[in-house]
């Protein structure tokens, strides 16, 4: 399993334009095949800076996954209404492996 943590540079005007994307992300990508996490938008400090993060089973599915993700009409509706829009300046994606055990979990 691996965890997936975009990084987005928001326009600072359009956080409720992102909170609609996360919302139908919220829908899409469990139906893609990925465990989302969750979307995380500006609260305090930054008002710029926010994140997608959810969990795959391998590169291999990630990429199966985005090419359910562009095919799905929901994922092409979000696709257009961010290009549209125009409230992400910057995304940033890694892939980072879980090597800890919450406590009390062997």
């Amino acid at each position: 399993m691996i965890t997936c943590f975009i990084r987005y540079e928001i326009d600072p005007f359009k956080k409720e334009e992102f909170a609609a994307y996360s919302r139908n992300w919220g829908e899409a990508i469990p139906r893609c095949g990925a465990d989302l996490i969750g979307y995380f938008g500006p609260h305090e400090g930054s008002a710029t800076t926010a994140y997608g993060v959810y969990n795959i089973d391998s590169l291999a599915a990630y990429e199966a996954y985005r090419a359910r993700l562009a095919a799905d009409p929901l994922g092409k509706e979000n696709y257009a209404f961010a290009r549209r829009e125009r409230f992400i300046l910057k995304e940033d994606r890694i892939f980072l492996k879980n090597v800890s055990s919450p406590a009390g979990r062997e």
